[in-house]
């Protein structure tokens, strides 16, 4: 268990650093109580993933929306330059789903965002197979897709 939630507070550590650019500024950015809430979301997700997707779950069937596919939840790890969202900082999960064998690899959803000219703002999700994905060196599992998404606010 300890050695779990290190892992986590290490990713979360990543995550953070890779949102503001550079650990240093990252940390100076970041307050305490959003660190504390960061790791405890991602800890929740992990934890709590499976009946978050049977909410989900529930929520697509009762709107006759029901998935076909193998559904798993994931946290949600934004990457690369631009990861700042407008209101407020943010971080979540993503329901993922497809063929059980590439459901079963992946391990987070990487968020990539970009802008053009400054007037449009582009999100990217791709399922991956790492709880670290770096910029540039993703390892996207291909044949899922991303079917839900739940935000936490910090």
């Amino acid at each position: 268990m300890v050695r779990g939630w290190r892992r986590l507070v290490m990713v979360g550590v990543i995550v953070a650093a890779f949102a503001a650019g550079t650990v240093a500024p990252a940390v100076a950015q970041i307050s305490i109580g959003s660190l504390i809430k960061l790791f405890g979301i991602g800890y929740v997700v992990k934890q709590f993933g499976p009946q978050i997707n049977n909410a989900i779950n529930t929520l697509m069937l009762n709107n006759k929306a029901a998935n076909r596919e193998m559904t798993k939840v994931v946290p949600i790890l934004s990457v690369g330059v631009g990861v700042s969202a407008p209101g407020g900082s943010y971080i979540g999960a993503a329901q993922v789903q497809g063929p059980k064998a590439s459901v079963d690899r992946v391990q987070a959803v990487a968020q990539i965002e970009g802008a053009f000219s400054d007037v449009v703002r582009l999100r990217g999700l791709v399922p991956v197979d790492s709880l670290n994905p770096l910029p540039g060196n993703l390892h996207r599992v291909y044949g899922v897709g991303v079917s839900a998404l739940v935000d936490f606010r910090l």
